[in-house]
């Protein structure tokens, strides 16, 4: 694991060496279950587990919604219906499946913005990072898809609205919308094709997800202080990590039962709540809705693309303003290589929590502006928000790196640890108990 020494699996019966020299997926689960983990993970390291099993959920309820679901224009409202209606328990699967793509990007947003705040973007975590992003992205692919497969009033005017910005592409984008589209306008071949796709997305994340744990299995996990794992000996290295099993695994399924005991009290009593009501409407490409609205996971960013209302240059506004809104997911790509900052952990930055604290409140400011008509104030608190989301990234960040003075860091995790933990008597001599885990 990146070089940070430790136990490896040893086939002991003749079946685990016949199996292991084969198939060595023994040692695989056995070296994903051991590895050493850095001992003072705090609370904001339980969303791994929650978004592995929000895939697992999602790929086994959509399975069986499949089973019924009719990709027709004709047919696929009524079959949405008779799911809800007929189907034993299917108003259960779909629910959960609704509200599990919600619960979903709950648990990425609070992991990237995580990661933004420790710096698990930093070197040597570059790659994960990316991986990361791309995850997000086919996720935000994958929603969107899905969103439109009940054939609702919200499901047509979100596709018509959505695909038409790559019209907005100058030279190339009508023949993009077309091919998206299958046609000159959202119809059966649209439907056809985003359910097609949207059954498909999820094994490639998963897929990503695989090659994502890998990535961060090579160069260790972040932690709270920013301080790297000692990799100068196993006894170096243990005294600032412990096994992933049983310690953080007990951790993360415990915080994964108080989720999922939120996440049941919504599906049994309020399961529309984060829907809208217009999608229980069905599509008619006649009677526009009042206000088109996308899912709230897409909110701050549908507000960046509606906060720019003007031309610039040669750019005329709504192909900018799909730039903007891609930018806005660009620019957090480039995370690791605008924070010209020397320090990992946001901890130890004073300068940079308030900044920090500043962008998290934008990204929930530019969500309420993306769920309100562009009316008003509206549009100008977008355009402030979008304005600081950008500068946040590419002003703010490397600027900070420069002019801040970080606070003193601990010299390992070990220390940080004791410092918040100390150790009782029995640990200094090695003769810690089983209520003692630190070393």
């Amino acid at each position: 694991m990146g070089g940070i020494p430790h136990d490896h699996y040893v086939p002991k019966s003749n079946f685990e060496k016949w199996l292991d020299a084969r198939l060595p997926i023994v040692g695989l689960l056995y070296g994903t279950l051991m590895i050493p983990t850095p001992k003072n993970l705090n609370w904001m390291w339980i969303w791994g587990i929650v978004l592995t099993f929000c895939l697992v959920l999602q790929i086994i309820t959509g399975i069986v919604l499949v089973m019924h679901y009719t990709p027709h224009v004709d047919q696929a409202f009524a079959s949405i219906e008779h799911i809800m209606r007929n189907v034993e328990g299917g108003w259960a699967i779909r629910y959960i499946h609704m509200n599990g793509a919600s619960l979903f990007f709950i648990a990425v947003y609070a992991h990237m913005f995580r990661g933004l705040y420790y710096g698990s973007y930093k070197a040597p975590r570059e790659i994960t990072w990316i991986i990361g992003m791309l995850i997000y992205l086919a996720m935000m692919a994958t929603g969107f898809l899905g969103y439109v497969l009940p054939w609702g009033q919200m499901s047509f005017w979100g596709a018509t609205v959505i695909t038409g910005l790559f019209g907005a592409i100058p030279g190339i984008g009508e023949p993009i919308q077309t091919w998206l589209l299958g046609g000159p306008a959202v119809d059966n071949a649209t439907l056809n094709r985003f359910f097609s796709l949207h059954y498909l997305l999820p094994f490639v994340i998963a897929g990503l997800v695989i090659v994502h744990i890998w990535a961060f299995h090579t160069t260790g996990n972040n932690n709270p202080t920013g301080v790297e794992v000692r990799r100068g000996s196993k006894e170096e290295a243990a005294k600032d990590t412990v096994p992933f099993w049983p310690y953080f695994v007990i951790k993360d399924l415990f915080a994964l039962v108080v989720i999922l005991a939120v996440f049941a009290a919504i599906v049994g009593f309020m399961p529309n709540y984060l829907g809208h009501p217009d999608n229980y409407i069905e599509a008619n490409p006649l009677a526009t809705p009042a206000h088109i609205v996308p899912e709230w996971y897409y909110l701050p960013f549908y507000a960046i693309l509606r906060a720019i209302t003007f031309d610039v240059l040669f750019l005329d506004a709504k192909f900018l303003g799909v730039l903007c809104m891609f930018g806005a997911i660009f620019v957090m790509v480039l995370a690791p290589w605008l924070d010209t900052s020397s320090v990992r952990s946001g901890r130890f930055r004073p300068m940079f929590k308030w900044w920090f604290a500043i962008l998290v409140i934008d990204f929930f400011v530019l969500m309420w502006c993306g769920a309100r008509p562009a009316e008003g104030m509206v549009p100008t608190i977008s355009l402030i928000g979008t304005i600081y989301w950008f500068g946040y990234f590419l002003i703010i960040l490397p600027i900070l790196g420069v002019i801040e003075k970080p606070l003193p860091q601990p010299a390992t995790i070990e220390e940080d640890f004791d410092a918040h933990y100390p150790p009782k008597a029995g640990v200094a001599d090695g003769t810690a108990t089983a209520t003692q885990p630190a070393e």
